[in-house]
This record gives structure tokens, sequence and C-alpha cells, in this order.
């Protein structure tokens, strides 16, 4: 298989208000020449308000945060007076103002990823949806969001690639990933090559896509224990070129299944992946 399926599927990233409403879902609606649905990793369908209303909570305070569902139960778990446990797989997010300015005022201390995923069926909605399931709608996405940059990345079960740069393409109509590759040879972003960042995304995501706990608060760290890199900005020194471009194990499907069969999911970053500490890959330490 070559193409890239035609209905894809959610996992809902919030930007964080405050209000009396709920989050749920985005939707597409004729946007990338899809049918009506939800289960693209498309910014229509995973970038969607979370807002919050309740005792404890700053009153018309608003932030850019990222945030996904799986901050939500610390969260709940805070505001009602108790600690959440150490492994939660994300953050209690930040309700009061100078914990959010705090937050803003220094990246490091928040996650600026989004993990998004998706397994076998989807459908298409509409009168021309015809609410048909679609086989093959199984995807590992990645959105990366900070004041220097706003990325999507993702590998579909047919191990096709997708990139784009949602600042400058905020459509998502050109994968920088596609081909031919002369198509975007002189296209950069932050002023480096798409292959230099994407080698950084594509192990990003091979830590996220099997993550537990801490792990998936701080991916970075499992790649870099030493704690010297906490963002993708700190990834892209060219020092750490070799270990991504070169090193690293890249994230790949054995084949397409419905559902979450770890024999399809190709390689796990628990078993093969590498980690640096001091300049040096971790298999050299033990």
């Amino acid at each position: 298989m070559s193409s890239i399926p035609q209905v894809c599927g959610p996992l809902k990233h919030t930007v964080l208000q405050f209000a009396d409403s709920k989050p749920d879902n985005g939707y597409h609606i004729g946007q990338h020449r899809l049918q009506p649905g939800k289960e693209c990793g498309f910014e229509e369908d995973i970038n969607v308000p979370l807002i919050i209303r309740g005792p404890g909570v700053a009153k018309g305070l608003t932030t850019e945060l990222v945030t996904t569902h799986t901050d939500l139960s610390p969260t709940i778990i805070k505001l009602v007076g108790e600690e959440p446990r150490p492994d939660f797989d994300g953050l209690a997010i930040p309700l009061h103002t100078d914990e959010i300015a705090t937050a803003e005022a220094h990246p490091n201390t928040w996650h600026e990823h989004v993990n998004v995923e998706y397994w076998g069926l989807a459908v298409g909605e509409g009168k021309f949806g015809g609410n048909t399931p679609i086989f093959n709608n199984t995807y590992k996405g990645l959105r990366v969001y900070s004041p220097r940059y706003n990325l999507y990345y993702s590998v579909w079960c047919n191990n096709v690639h997708q990139l784009y740069d949602i600042n400058a393409d905020p459509g998502q109509i050109n994968n920088l990933l596609s081909s031919p590759k002369k198509k975007h040879a002189s296209t950069t972003i932050l002023g480096l090559p798409i292959t230099k960042v994407a080698a950084r995304l594509d192990s990003l995501l091979f830590v996220l896509k099997s993550c537990k706990g801490d792990r998936c608060v701080n991916p970075w760290s499992a790649l870099h224990p030493e704690g010297d890199v906490l963002t993708l900005a700190d990834a892209l020194h060219p020092k750490f070129d070799a270990f991504y471009e070169a090193e690293q194990v890249r994230v790949k499907y054995n084949r397409c299944e419905p559902g979450y069969i770890i024999d399809a999911e190709g390689p796990q970053f628990e078993d093969e992946g590498l980690v640096y500490r001091d300049g040096v890959k971790w298999s050299e330490w033990v």
C-alpha cells in the first residue's frame, strides 16, 4: 500500500480556557478533500478548547498551554484537594494566574507535545460518506507546539509519513515528506533541513507511542537521562545529529491491524530505543 487512507481517527488535544462547558472532539467538513468526520490527526479534529468552571479555578483566565485528555484525571484529582498519582500519564493543568504565568514564561516546565493515535475502522459521515466503515485507518501522530514552532508528524500503518509546518501551512496541505522529495528540497523548519527536524520528531513519537507514567510527560528524558534536553528546540542541537539521524530506531509498523496488537506495532522503545548520557549512547554505560 502506498496511499494514505481517506478516513482517519481522533485523540483530542485541548487549548485551555475557562467557562462552563467541557472538552470534546473537533470535526472536519470538507477539509483535506475528506467526507465529514472526526477521526483525523488534522487540526480540525484534534484542536478543541478545554473549558473549566468551578471552585478553585481562576475567573475569566485563558491560556494556550498545550493540554491533552491525559491531563484531565490529575487535574480533577488536584481540584478535589488530593495529589495526583505519580504513575499518571499526564499533569495537573495550571488553573491559577501565577501557575499559568510560570508555565508560559518557562516553556521547559510544561509539555509541548500531544500524542495522537488511532487503530482500525473509521467511518465517513455526511450525505456522501454513507457511514461506510473504512479499514486501514491505523496511525501514530504527534503535535508539537511552542512559540517557535507548530508541527504535526505522523506515521501510518502502511509506513507513509506526514510532516506539516502549521505556522507556514495552516491548512495542512503540503506534506513536507511527500514524494518527490525535490518538491520541498528548499523548505526548512527553524532554518534547518526538514530531515533533521523529522528525525527528532520520529524519536519523540517512538517514546510516546508506548509510554507510561512520567515518560509520557517527560519523553525527552527517556532519550537524554541527564536532563539536558527538555524540548524539541533542545534536541535540535547539532551535537545530537548522529544520534537522531543515523543511530536511533525509527517508528515503523509491521502491518496494519484493526486494533492495538503489539506484534504489528513495530519496534518498541523499551526494547530497541537508544538513549544518551554525557554524549555517549546508553549501551556504552551498561
